[in-house]
């Protein structure tokens, strides 16, 4: 029997293989929404808001997307299901095609491909006029081979629907290439060849409503993640000085990107590199998803929003048929400072600066966000602590080869 929906309390399905997406499933709940959560077994006594949930279903880990599908079916027999929603980079998939098999508003398996393929978001930038690294996608050799010879080394190897820096190889000369597309036998095609650009990296984190972002807060990487992955380190990010170039001009770049890529509604977060040769922004990833490493939890402690909770906001308005508004914007910098941990619980205790706002409680990790009206003194502050952090609590691990829930 259909169960019957009241469109002030719609149903919104998330779809999470990884543990978070907590302040997105307590605001849709907040706000009068029944909620649901598909994750995995693994995961069924996770630290998910229990409260702010109507289910939580689980599945296995290794299902294809026909049996997601399938499962994902037989709930709806009983419920009706207004969005579908995607909390993590890995699911949006499959989420696509449950909104195409329902027949559901969001993005379908077409829009999805610009937000998760590597190769398609550069091909759609680089028609849009933006700025993007040489590259070229691994299909014919002999065209790979003449894209070596023309392209100057290093080069990047990049799984095109991976995350974050997951599976990147740098390589230096053709000779490298070859044996590693053996590897990959009937995996090559999935991944694409870039020209490798040194320079300063940076996100802009966008919230958009109706085609226009609305607002694309810009923060600068220390390390370079694929750095940080694949060497160890201390990842540390902050606001960029609201008068600088990168604070002008990113937000522009991001705008024109995520028009030319098709996302309506929703969060996004991209990276840009300012070339250390010519001093220009080249495009380097787009998500449609809130960013990972507590970037939220910056940009909330200097903007005052929190792209989860505006996520969820902006999914309950399309539900219901209502407008969306972003609040109002706060005017003071953070940064974030983490990293893997030695010790099990590290204690941060003896660093006392009074810009200190959140420490990180989170098992082998040690972590800290400050805040401060003065982004010099945000920067010092992350510097700092980055070098403390590498003397008092890091760990490095082997860079993984995949991505694991």
């Amino acid at each position: 029997m259909q169960t019957n929906t009241n469109q002030s309390q719609p149903l919104i399905f998330c779809l999470s293989t990884y543990v978070k997406g907590q302040l997105f499933m307590r605001e849709c709940a907040r706000l009068g929404c029944r909620v649901e959560l598909l994750t995995l077994d693994r995961h069924r006594d996770a630290d998910w808001p229990r409260d702010a949930l109507t289910h939580i279903h689980t599945m296995p880990e290794e299902m294809s997307a026909a049996q997601i599908v399938n499962t994902v079916m037989y709930l709806s027999r009983s419920r009706r299901i207004d969005r579908i929603v995607a909390l993590d980079e890995f699911d949006m998939e499959i989420a696509a095609t449950l909104r195409e098999h329902m027949r559901l508003p969001g993005l379908g398996e077409s829009a999805t491909r610009f937000f998760r393929d590597k190769l398609s978001m550069r091909v759609r930038a680089r028609e849009a006029g933006l700025l993007v690294p040489d590259f070229i996608g691994v299909f014919h050799h002999d065209d790979l081979h003449h894209w070596m010879q023309q392209t100057p080394a290093p080069w990047m190897l990049k799984p095109r629907t991976d995350a974050s820096a997951i599976g990147i190889r740098k390589l230096h000369n053709p000779e490298e290439l070859w044996p590693l597309l053996d590897q990959l036998g009937d995996r090559q095609s999935h991944h694409l060849l870039e020209r490798f650009i040194p320079g300063d990296i940076f996100h802009a984190d966008g919230v958009v409503w109706e085609g226009r972002t609305l607002t694309a807060p810009v923060h600068q990487y220390g390390k370079p993640p694929f750095q940080l992955m694949h060497h160890g380190g201390v990842f540390t990010t902050r606001t960029v000085d609201r008068a600088s170039v990168p604070a002008r001009d990113i937000p522009e770049l991001h705008q024109q990107l995520i028009g030319a890529l098709g996302l309506a509604n929703g969060v996004t977060h991209t990276e840009w590199i300012r070339s250390a040769a010519d001093g220009r922004f080249y495009f380097l990833e787009a998500a449609a998803r809130v960013g990972g490493a507590f970037i939220a939890d910056v940009i909330e402690q200097a903007y005052g929003f929190n792209p989860w909770v505006e996520w969820a906001r902006i999914e309950v308005a399309l539900a219901r048929g209502e407008q969306y508004a972003l609040p109002k914007l706060g005017t003071d910098y953070a940064g974030s400072v983490l990293c893997l941990a030695r010790d099990a619980e590290p204690v941060t205790d003896h660093y006392d600066a009074p810009e200190i706002v959140y420490r990180m409680q989170k098992r082998q990790h040690a972590g800290l966000i400050v805040r401060s009206t003065d982004p010099v003194r945000v920067l010092a502050l992350t510097e700092e602590y980055a070098r403390r952090f590498a003397e008092d609590f890091l760990a490095i691990a082997p860079a993984p080869a995949k991505a694991t829930a």
